[in-house]
């Protein structure tokens, strides 16, 4: 159900965590897998660069996926993430786990998912988002979708909406 800017601002502004899905947001959603049956992922430069700024600017950022991955686990230690939750078969908990101990309100999380199993957690936030390319069921229910597919960027425009209600100019 996408909103007016101003809402979509007003929402965008009253963010102080921001948890994403992996496979179709941080990644294009391929999976890729080697002759010897091992499996490597793709992750967008400027995604991880919108996780660095979102950090520098004091906003944490959780990550809920249902596969397991020990590449995510690399990328998110690289890029200073230390909320990550893999292979959830149900995210709730984990969003819970996070809401208390940030000690935040839903109203404050800004989700981005891509499919089905974001679904509960989409309904609930205060910002919901969904990339370009996300499952039609999905995107139905969220706020906001971007012009990006998953993993080209997608992420990054959703932090760029943060920071532009929040008044935060990263060339400052």
């Amino acid at each position: 159900m996408p909103h007016s800017q101003d809402t979509l601002l007003k929402k965008a502004a009253a963010i102080a965590l921001v948890i994403t899905d992996i496979d179709g947001v941080l990644t294009n959603g391929q999976v890729y897998y080697t002759n010897q049956g091992e499996t490597f992922t793709g992750f967008n430069i400027q995604d991880g660069f919108g996780i660095r700024l979102l950090l520098k600017y004091h906003i944490p950022v959780g990550v809920l996926t249902g596969r397991k991955n020990p590449a995510v686990m690399h990328r998110m230690r690289e890029l200073g993430v230390e909320h990550v939750y893999q292979g959830l078969s149900d995210k709730v908990p984990a969003y819970e786990t996070l809401l208390k101990t940030l000690k935040l309100s839903d109203e404050q999380v800004a989700y981005i998912g891509d499919d089905i199993p974001d679904l509960p957690i989409l309904k609930r936030v205060g910002l919901s988002a969904s990339p370009a390319d996300g499952n039609t069921h999905i995107t139905q229910f969220t706020d906001w979708v971007t012009q990006s597919a998953g993993g080209q960027g997608a992420f990054r425009e959703l932090v760029d909406l943060i920071f532009k209600a929040k008044n935060i100019d990263v060339l400052a």
